[in-house]
């Protein structure tokens, strides 16, 4: 391995950054996007469950706050109606688009950084490339002479093919990555707005 990169010379290691923070990306966002951090199966069940009859505790609902991003959009809710319980449908469902607002800036937390090295992994490799082809002109030999450096014609090689490799290395998966994420956010985030909706609609009902 490191054969390759001292064959690829100094563009390769803004390349190998880009690896190394592509990678702690995914695992980040992993880790994340874990269900049950953003949106247990059962938790909207449980919060309709327990306000069948009236809100809950200010202590019962920090603690839904605190279970997950879903529990939070939900808990903002309920809040609501702890701080006034006069407020009206409008007022709730502003105070869940509100923290819902915030969920989904987390959600997607990293995600356009993930997206720029996509696009600019290619780059980075494009110009070890042309960094390539310069060692490859300088390696011929002046005057229009024939021959040339042989030694510094296969680094300028070296340097082109490895380049664009890596560079295509890295841009490909962090790519489908950020599509891969693009779509559980996306999927989150509709789960997470649905059962706001469901929610509001129950304590609608609960207050006649």
């Amino acid at each position: 391995m490191f054969s390759i990169i001292q064959a690829a010379g100094w563009p390769i290691w803004p390349l190998i950054a880009c690896s190394i923070l592509a990678l702690a990306i995914i695992i980040e966002r992993f880790v994340s996007l874990k269900t049950s951090k953003v949106a247990p199966p059962k938790l909207l069940e449980e919060v309709l469950s327990v306000t069948r009859t009236s809100v809950p505790a200010p202590d019962v609902v920090a603690q839904l706050e605190r279970n997950s991003a879903l529990g939070e959009v939900l808990a903002s809710g309920l809040r609501a109606l702890n701080s006034d319980p006069r407020c009206t449908e409008s007022d709730l469902r502003a105070a869940m688009e509100g923290s819902g607002r915030a969920v989904a800036h987390r959600l997607e937390h990293y995600l356009s950084a993930l997206a720029t090295i996509a696009s600019a992994a290619p780059l980075m490799g494009l110009f070890g490339t042309v960094v390539g082809m310069i060692e490859i002109f300088g390696s011929q030999a002046p005057g229009g002479a024939t021959g040339g450096n042989p030694a510094q014609l296969a680094h300028g090689i070296s340097i082109a093919l490895y380049n664009t490799a890596f560079g295509l290395i890295i841009a490909i998966p962090s790519l489908i990555f950020w599509r891969y994420f693009r779509g559980v956010v996306d999927a989150y985030l509709l789960t997470l707005e649905l059962s706001a909706e469901r929610l509001a609609r129950h304590l609608k009902a609960l207050r006649r």
